[in-house]
């Protein structure tokens, strides 16, 4: 499993300028029964009296904007469909509706573990021949791979993240002659002057699991290699070995310093996602932070601040440790759940590169679909992303804790997520944070 390693080489050494709905469900009738795509005509179905349901854990701007993508294809089918809000981790909440006998048609799966899990639960049903046309249109071999389990496709993967990106405050920069680093040597020397400009280099958001994990993939496949990341996705070798280590031992150069982390180990680990984002673009010249790690879908949390991407905020791809830089993506893939010609449709729907232009238009979203048209993208950062993630082809690594199981790798307060916080709680642990993390995954793994 790859994800987009060609774009922290120069397609994402960014020089970047600025950027610049209600809540009801996308329901409703009539309209053509037809788009346009890339290549021809997308055929929709008449689906007038068929109801829909839609599961997702997105919350805020990313739900509101993916119901506009639903309405459209409401608009051009007649069919009725209701977004159901799920709870993380979302194979627990369609576990739930399973039993209850009333699972969602289409649910969006974070992690291709979890796309396998609905597979042998049974849950997931296989995506059909025009679904799967769609998709070999649209999408390279790679990002169809991941959707499969057995050799079969079971997932269309709408969304897309590249999850190596740091963002950071760039007045503050400015005022203390800090610049933007290309390796993790640099990246020290460039905390160190920040903070000695009076401001604390990092926000980590430490009471989601899952944004630790992140840092550390990023680490790992830098310092480690891609084969043994590969191998340590798999589990193939042991989270107690020596690569491990290196790459706990590297986090720590950071985490270990509680000056250079906002509130200390102990304020991190309560700071959430977002408001390790707001922190440290609010304030002025003066945040609690200077630069935050995280993928680039934190624009949206930049627009809840008064910053500008690429002018108050701006981004450098994540500094290699060893000999490349890395990139670590993740993504979202469509999955049926209750087969109808309906459920297909959507999902077909959601595999054109119409469906992904609208919410590209709304900022905030990657898609890995070929055949987006770049300039659909609002800001020049977004556009340079989209780009180097579609250049990629195939050369890419996908976020490792979303090929694990989702009680080691995406399960708040357990294995891996509950792991690496208490790593960051005791940064000079290491050999007890590896076996901490072999235990869980052995666990998990069944190995």
């Amino acid at each position: 499993m790859r994800a987009a390693a060609a774009l922290a080489a120069g397609a994402l050494a960014l020089s970047l300028s600025a950027c610049g709905g209600d809540d009801n469900d996308g329901g409703g009738s009539g309209g053509s029964t037809k788009g346009t795509e890339s290549g021809g005509a997308l055929a929709l179905p008449k689906l007038d009296g068929t109801t829909l349901e839609v599961a997702a854990v997105w919350t805020g701007d990313e739900q509101k904007n993916f119901k506009q993508v639903l309405a459209e294809f409401s608009k051009r089918t007649g069919a009725k469909i209701t977004f159901v809000p799920a709870q993380d981790p979302i194979i627990n909440f369609l576990g739930s509706k399973v039993a209850g006998g009333q699972p969602p048609d289409v649910a969006m799966l974070p992690q291709p573990g979890a796309i396998k899990q609905a597979v042998d639960k049974g849950w997931a049903k296989p995506l059909n021949a025009d679904v799967q046309s769609e998709l070999a249109k649209n999408y390279s071999q790679g990002w169809q791979d991941i959707g499969k389990v057995n050799g079969k496709q079971y997932g269309a993967y709408y969304k897309a993240a590249n999850k190596s990106l740091i963002w950071y405050n760039a007045k503050v920069f400015e005022n203390a002659g800090a610049s933007e680093p290309k390796t993790w040597k640099d990246l020290l020397n460039t905390a160190q002057t920040v903070y000695d400009s009076g401001v604390t280099p990092f926000s980590v958001a430490g009471a989601d699991g899952w944004p630790l994990t992140d840092w550390f993939e990023n680490v790992y496949l830098s310092q480690a290699g891609p084969e043994k990341y590969d191998q340590l996705a798999k589990h193939q070798i042991k989270w107690t070995d020596p690569s491990v280590k290196d790459a706990l031992t590297t986090l720590a150069q950071i985490w270990g310093k509680k000056d250079w982390v906002a509130g200390g180990s102990k304020g991190a680990l309560q700071t959430s996602f977002t408001d390790s984002v707001e922190q440290t673009f609010t304030g002025g010249d003066q945040p609690k932070s200077a630069m935050v790690y995280e993928g680039d879908f934190v624009q949206v949390n930049i627009a809840q601040t008064k910053a500008k991407v690429g002018t108050d905020a701006k981004v450098f791809p994540f500094p290699a440790v060893g000999d490349t830089a890395p990139v670590v993506t993740g993504g979202d893939a469509a999955v049926i759940l209750k087969d109808s010609k309906g459920a297909q449709a959507l999902v077909k729907w959601l595999a054109s590169p119409e469906a992904a232009t609208i919410q590209a238009k709304l900022g905030g979203y990657l898609s890995p679909n070929k055949n987006v048209p770049n300039d659909a993208y609002p800001n020049a950062v977004q556009q340079k992303i989209a780009k180097a993630l579609i250049d990629s082809g195939d050369d890419f690594r996908f976020d490792m804790s979303d090929q694990a199981p989702q009680s080691f790798g995406g399960t708040p307060g357990k294995g891996e997520w509950k792991d690496l916080q208490d790593f960051l709680k005791n940064p000079s642990d290491v050999a007890g944070a590896q076996r901490k993390l072999e235990a869980d995954a052995a666990a998990a793994y069944g190995s």
